[in-house]
């Protein structure tokens, strides 16, 4: 009998277990919906496209981007917010996640408690860039004119509290000159008017640069970041002539809070694969991006860290939000 019990708790086990195992499916067992909260076509979007398609053929599961701009990605990072912890739901922000709740008065969410990190995923520098036939051959030239006639030079950027207006800030700040900023729609429209003549300089990203750069209309001056881009090794950083300047936007991945840690450290995990892939560094390489997969808490880390460091400027530059 002692026998014949023990085959038959076996057998409640063994199908208890499998009950267990249906109910509830490996993740994912339905689509992937990965939140951009830019419009189509910029660094962020090709990012998240870029991924999606590879971690899509490593699930066997189809990924969805959707775009939804607005408010500087307050609208998608609100629905996110929203969203069931289930992983399936997903978003890509870009570094301005950090730096929203100075430039927002009433931001719709808390930008720690109501997310999970990730996995900080890629960061490219920004790019001081002038026209080709521009009479600033260095950074260091620019910044004499600029102490010779306080005031009488303007930079581009891509709209108040960008990444790109927060490093013609800093530039001010640790080089005690005095510029004008001037807010664009986007990267393109300040590239426009720099080859217009509209304005003397302009701050744009890696990925809207390359293209320009390559075609010999813009000449670069320096780049935000404290060393050098692997993409450009022939231009200086801005360190090299400032004392203590760098910066750089990055992109990284988010959940909604409540994540059970497995869940986290699968999508981290996969994540990270995509990015060390051939075809993935590739596509950066292109852009003028770094892959860089950090673990969630590197990533949080981050967050935490761009936004004591930029809250201040933030306040004494009086950024808001257009």
């Amino acid at each position: 009998m002692s026998g014949r019990f023990r085959m038959v708790v076996a057998a409640v086990a063994m199908f208890a277990a499998g009950g267990s195992a249906g109910a509830q499916s490996p993740f994912p067992s339905k689509p992937v919906h990965i939140f951009v909260p830019y419009a189509a076509g910029g660094g962020v979007d090709i990012l998240a496209r870029t991924l999606g398609d590879v971690v899509s053929r490593q699930w066997g599961q189809t990924v969805v981007v959707e775009n939804r701009p607005g408010a500087g990605g307050v609208v998608a990072s609100q629905a996110l917010a929203a969203s069931p912890p289930d992983g399936y739901t997903l978003i890509v922000v870009a570094s301005g996640h950090a730096t929203n709740p100075f430039l927002y008065p009433k931001i719709p969410y808390d930008t720690f408690n109501d997310f999970t990190p990730i996995s900080l995923l890629a960061s490219s520098p920004n790019i001081l860039l002038v026209r080709a036939d521009s009479p600033f051959k260095t950074l260091g030239d620019l910044i004499a004119q600029a102490r010779a006639t306080p005031g009488s030079l303007s930079f581009g950027h891509a709209g108040n509290g960008t990444s790109t207006h927060l490093a013609g800030e800093l530039l001010k700040n640790l080089a005690n000159i005095d510029l004008n900023a001037i807010p664009y729609k986007g990267g393109a429209p300040a590239i426009n008017d720099l080859l217009g003549g509209q304005i003397p300089m302009s701050f744009n990203n890696g990925p809207e640069s390359v293209g320009q750069l390559e075609a010999g209309t813009v000449r670069a001056l320096a780049v935000t970041t404290a060393a050098r881009a692997p993409f450009l090794p022939n231009i200086p950083s801005m360190a090299e002539t400032v004392t203590g300047y760098d910066t750089e936007v990055w992109w990284g991945l988010l959940g909604p809070a409540g994540m059970s840690p497995d869940l986290v450290a699968k999508l981290s995990h996969d994540f990270v694969a995509a990015l060390n892939t051939d075809s993935v560094k590739e596509r950066l390489s292109k852009l003028g991006a770094s892959p860089i997969g950090s673990s969630p808490q590197q990533f949080d880390a981050k967050i935490r860290a761009d936004y004591k460091k930029w809250g201040p400027i933030i306040e004494a530059a009086g950024m808001k939000a257009e």
